[in-house]
């Protein structure tokens, strides 16, 4: 039977006898399975290096953009001296909130004023307000260095030309001018201080909520927006406020003098429109910028020195300086203002 069986072909007929049999490659591998690994694994490093530079090159634009602000604060000054030549009306504008941190503050406006007086060809100065008013520390200040600078240069008039409002603090900026201009439905007055604010208390008891204020003095927790008011707290509120609103009326009526008539209501808080207010003595006449430029100052041409907010300035803000102040103020309780 032996003679009968023919040798296998292939590896099995090599094969000695007795070996055992060489196995197959499973069908589920295939035979370059190593390299497609290699492959892949390669392709992985290949993907991370790739992200990797992709954040280098970001966090290298990000501070490029760092470096770029830092040199606007640096080097972007804001309101560079006007180049002028020949006789001009100065402008310099108030608009807005009077604020320290809004662009009605007092330093920038007594910079615009100050380098608006010491050029030698201003014949005139013309102060633009369109404010309903803010802090009495800031307009107090402008105030001042209006009475200073007038006095100073004596030969200089400033006049203050009213647009939409002249209100509160607006006013008693304005009030130190030579005269006032308004239009005739101006809004012009609001001789007054307020001091406002929030009280929570009725709200937190029906919510269950439990103030925990610890102080070091007895009048500290004063204006505690979450603790109860007390006869003590409104007495001296009403005594701060009413000596600010002496100054107020001092300042209005060392402005205004003999042309300003009096009245219950004048000191009041109310407001008028311009008609109105130049029969009350509060303003001088109905005119615009260009009219008190031609035909008051004599000087048609207008040259504004107002000063401009700088582009880093106005990057910061719209990154959230503004909002950032505004939550300090929002969280700082009342606050006094004239408006």
């Amino acid at each position: 039977m032996t003679d009968n069986l023919t040798p296998e072909s292939g590896e099995n007929a090599d094969r000695p006898s007795g070996a055992a049999p060489t196995p197959q490659t499973p069908p589920s591998r295939e035979p370059n399975w190593e390299r497609a690994v290699l492959e892949r694994v390669a392709l992985a490093a290949v993907r991370e290096q790739r992200a990797a530079r992709r954040w280098r090159i970001f966090f290298r634009f990000a501070f490029l953009f760092v470096l770029a602000l830092i040199a606007f604060a640096l080097f972007d000054v804001p309101g560079e001296k006007v180049a002028v030549a020949g006789r001009h009306t100065a402008l310099v504008r108030i608009d807005g909130e009077i604020a320290s941190d809004k662009n009605a503050n007092a330093e920038d406006v007594a910079t615009s004023l100050r380098r608006a007086f010491e050029d030698t060809d201003t014949a005139g100065v013309v102060l633009q307000i369109n404010s309903p008013g803010g802090s009495p520390v800031q307009a107090g200040m402008i105030n001042r260095e209006i009475r200073r600078l007038r006095s100073k240069y004596p030969s200089i008039p400033l006049y203050v030309v009213v647009g939409d409002m002249c209100a509160s603090g607006g006013y008693y900026i304005a009030a130190a001018a030579d005269k006032i201009y308004v239009d005739r439905a101006s809004i012009v007055g609001s001789i007054g201080v307020l001091m406002d604010g929030f009280g929570f208390t009725g709200l937190m008891d029906k919510l269950g909520i439990q103030r925990r204020l610890h102080t070091s003095g007895a009048n500290k927790g004063f204006f505690d927006p979450f603790s109860p008011e007390t006869p003590a707290m409104n007495e001296h509120a009403q005594v701060m406020l009413d000596a600010i609103h002496r100054q107020f009326i001092d300042a209005v009526r060392e402005g205004r003098g003999k042309r300003l008539h009096e009245t219950p209501d004048l000191f009041s808080g109310l407001f008028w429109t311009g008609e109105k207010s130049v029969e009350l003595g509060l303003a001088d006449g109905i005119g615009d910028t260009g009219y008190v430029a031609r035909d008051v100052i004599k000087a048609p041409r207008v040259v504004d020195y107002t000063v401009k907010e700088s582009i880093s300035d106005r990057i910061a803000r719209k990154f959230g300086t503004a909002f950032g102040a505004a939550a300090v103020h929002a969280l700082a309780g009342a606050g006094v203002s004239l408006r």
